[in-house]
């Protein structure tokens, strides 16, 4: 658990003009912005393609290397929105009639991101003819250059924000590049991927490439589509929104890929009751363990695999690193915490974290920067030993304060100091030198300063108010779960209310198991808190909390009954 903020409520907005029946759901649907003409999330409601700059023309060269058998190799990276996209891309491509496509995703210990010198080297030996990269290559300058010069044309499909320059592709296609009139800037790279697999299918059939051939129902991806969505945290607007309900869609009625369903198996999830946080909390952590620790083409050959014993044997091999991910993600963890408490202890925190170990891994710091984050509500970046004298580093940010910005401050004020970065608001990524790391910290700390408000720091969380004791019933619990897709810039509900605890006690060595009563002692319900402080938790001195809650259905051996997922707790 985090440390204690202060609960804010969401204001009541007039919820009139919405036709939903339950009226707690209109009013959750108010507040975050839905109105009755974007209620329906059907794909006819998507925002057509022809507004993403670039889109036409990356189509029209990815269909003449089709239709010309030219080899083309999908250029991926090693997070789960990258898995997701290059299997989105070989799966519709070859169901377009591509003959010659392969994937490469590079390993990040050797090459590091994107699409660097090196990997387009290896590409051109493996006989590439047109490069196509997904979730990356917005900043990849020196890559694009040299497949230019080797005579590979290359088109970039990216969501990452750009740079001053753009690389010199055949085509570019991301919406947040200049002059891109696209509606939502908040698509993954896999849905990037799948705009461009639905322009290059129009395209081959505008010229009557399907005329002997079937077209390929590329609503097939969704499921994939989806997945990537949901794992790179990116805003649920109502594109994103639509995209992951129809994945959720095929998810739920059995139609989703076998490496997918194998992985939700795995993480004890049932396919008819799957909703987005499944997505996060139970495949997406798999996934991403293939390329934190080993290779993601493992991750990749189990989205592309179509036979289910294969898949399950694959999604068990990510199930192992997933759990070697968890040891040492608690081991740095500790290591980190040990740090700042001394620092803690010491005086007043830092406004922001960070933090080097030469013992942590390159492929877990992203983890151990979110941990951090959670927990002091700091921005933090997290570094690693990179080899040849650099250290590498993962930031992630909080509300208020934009990371990528913050590192283009920091470089324009320090020439030379950041080999190089990337990434969003919220996430980020650079290079630097082992022995910059002191002179970075200090500018790190100075710029955070310049950008935003102590009050920025304090946190806060958003609360949908208190519920009633007739409000705390399975149907809406199973309501809340069917309105959704809730997720990253469409939060799940959050309601907070007092209640007593008549039982308490640890599970699964680090989680609160509550009995409560509500406030008029007429309603007994079950309540999990993940990730107590077991220094403060079980307390038998506590009769009566404040919680921070999520209401949820919990289903044990067929029978269902209300409980309260647990987001803080504090002793009233």
């Amino acid at each position: 658990m985090s440390q204690i903020q202060a609960i804010r409520r969401r204001p009541w907005v007039d919820d009139g003009h919405l036709s939903h029946p339950i009226p707690l759901i209109r009013q959750l649907y108010a507040r975050r912005g839905v109105s009755s003409e974007d209620e329906s999330l059907t794909l006819q409601r998507l925002i057509p393609p022809q507004s993403m700059l670039g889109l036409d023309k990356a189509a029209r060269r990815m269909a003449d290397a089709l239709q010309a058998g030219e080899s083309i190799l999908v250029v991926g990276d090693f997070d789960a929105d990258g898995a997701t996209s290059t299997a989105i891309c070989l799966l519709g491509l070859q169901r377009m009639g591509a003959t010659k496509v392969d994937f490469l995703i590079p390993n990040r210990f050797d090459y590091g991101y994107g699409l660097s010198p090196p990997l387009v080297q290896l590409a051109a030996s493996r006989g590439a003819q047109v490069l196509l990269t997904v979730d990356n290559g917005i900043s990849s300058i020196d890559g694009v250059t040299l497949a230019n010069e080797l005579g590979l044309d290359v088109v970039v499909t990216d969501h990452h924000l750009p740079g001053e320059h753009l690389p010199e592709a055949h085509a570019i296609v991301n919406p947040n590049q200049p002059g891109c009139q696209f509606a939502s800037k908040a698509l993954a790279g896999c849905g990037v991927a799948f705009y461009l697999m639905s322009a290059i299918r129009a395209e081959l059939k505008g010229r009557g490439w399907f005329d002997t051939r079937p077209v390929p129902n590329l609503g097939e991806l969704l499921d994939i589509v989806a997945l990537g969505t949901v794992a790179d945290l990116v805003p649920l607007d109502g594109n994103n929104r639509i995209l992951v309900q129809a994945g959720l869609k095929r998810v739920r009625s059995g139609q989703t890929r076998p490496g997918i369903q194998a992985l939700l198996e795995i993480g004890k999830r049932r396919l008819p009751r799957v909703v987005a946080s499944d997505f996060a909390f139970a495949v997406a952590p798999r996934l991403n363990a293939a390329g934190r620790l080993d290779d993601m083409a493992l991750g990749v050959e189990l989205l592309l695999c179509d036979d289910p014993n294969q898949a399950q044997r694959m999604a068990q091999q990510l199930d192992l690193l997933n759990q070697e991910r968890r040891e040492l993600e608690a081991e740095m963890q500790q290591d980190a915490l040990a740090h700042l408490q001394a620092i803690e202890f010491g005086g007043e925190l830092p406004w922001g974290f960070a933090l080097f170990d030469d013992n942590w891994h390159q492929g877990v710091i992203g983890i151990l920067a979110s941990r951090l984050k959670e927990r002091y509500h700091r921005p933090v970046i997290a570094f690693a030993d990179g080899g040849d004298g650099q250290i590498k580093g993962s930031a992630r940010s909080i509300p208020g304060l934009h990371m990528r910005d913050l590192l283009e401050r920091i470089n324009a004020l320090h020439p030379g100091m950041l080999i190089k970065f990337g990434g969003h608001a919220m996430a980020a990524g650079l290079t630097i030198k082992r022995s910059d790391f002191e002179a970075f910290e200090q500018a790190y700390q100075d710029n955070i300063k310049a950008s935003i408000d102590a009050s920025v720091l304090e946190g806060e969380l958003l609360s949908d108010g208190e519920l009633s004791a007739a409000e705390l019933n399975l149907d809406n619990a199973q309501a809340l779960r069917d309105a959704g897709p809730w997720g990253q810039g469409f939060d799940e509900p959050l309601f907070d209310g007092e209640f007593f605890i008549t039982q308490q006690r640890i599970v699964g060595e680090k989680h609160l198991k509550l009995q409560l009563l509500t406030q008029c002692g007429s309603q007994e319900l079950d309540a999990i808190c993940f990730n107590v402080d077991l220094e403060r938790w079980p307390d038998a001195n506590v009769s009566k909390v404040q919680l921070a809650y999520k209401l949820d259905v919990n289903e044990f051996r067929g029978h269902q009954n209300v409980q309260l997922l647990v987001q803080q707790i504090q002793a009233c």
